[in-house]
């Protein structure tokens, strides 16, 4: 399924990116609103959103927020000019997969899309552990894992790049107060809670394995 949707009210970039991705085996359905986006997710099924932040009547980010609670876990890239680390960090908190600001290279986007949907129905097996890439939901010896967003998205992504590090920017970004004390904690208790090794890899970040 290579079915996108598109949240974006800039309609000259909407039909660059839609000209684009069509002629690259996508199509895209393309919603002006936040409302527009809502309806289009609930009666389509998609392999992925592109979601700007700042459209009409509902902001892309409060949609991201709205279908995450609805248990869609589409994979979800936000393009958007907000640059700044608070309007990242809310982003990656909603449940967002991937973060492209605005100005952007639409081959460079081509590829991240590909990244997300390529994998779509890939399962990840690291040790104990067992991630449905589609769903997001962890399994631990073959029990699903009931873990607060910030850990959870924190072991997605120790796990996804084992046995590559993460930089610490990145892990930062899934944190609600981002500190460096504070991802320290939350490392610390995933260490306790699962009994793995967590590496701290010096100036750059952590790594599972």
């Amino acid at each position: 399924m290579n079915k996108l949707l598109l949240l974006e009210d800039d309609p000259n970039l909407s039909k660059t990116l839609i000209k684009y991705l069509t002629l690259n085996g996508y199509q895209v359905d393309w919603a002006k609103n936040g409302e527009e986006a809502i309806d289009l997710a609930y009666d389509n099924k998609y392999a992925l959103y592109l979601f700007d932040i700042n459209v009409p009547l509902m902001n892309g980010v409060d949609v991201l927020t709205a279908l995450r609670e609805a248990e869609d876990f589409t994979p979800t890239i936000i393009i958007s000019a907000l640059i700044d680390i608070e309007s990242v960090t809310k982003g990656f908190i909603a449940g967002a997969d991937d973060y492209v600001k605005k100005p952007f290279d639409p081959e460079e986007l081509l590829i991240r899309i590909k990244a997300k949907t390529a994998t779509l129905k890939e399962k990840i097996k690291f040790k104990a552990f067992e991630i449905d890439l589609q769903s997001q939901q962890i399994f631990y010896k073959k029990e699903p894992l009931h873990l607060g967003n910030v850990q959870k998205n924190l072991l997605v992504s120790l796990i996804k790049n084992s046995p590559n590090p993460v930089t610490q920017d990145e892990l930062l970004l899934l944190l609600d107060k981002p500190t460096d004390v504070a991802l320290r904690v939350n490392i610390a208790k995933l260490k306790k809670l699962f009994d793995i090794e967590i590496q701290n890899v010096r100036g750059v970040g952590y790594k599972v394995i």
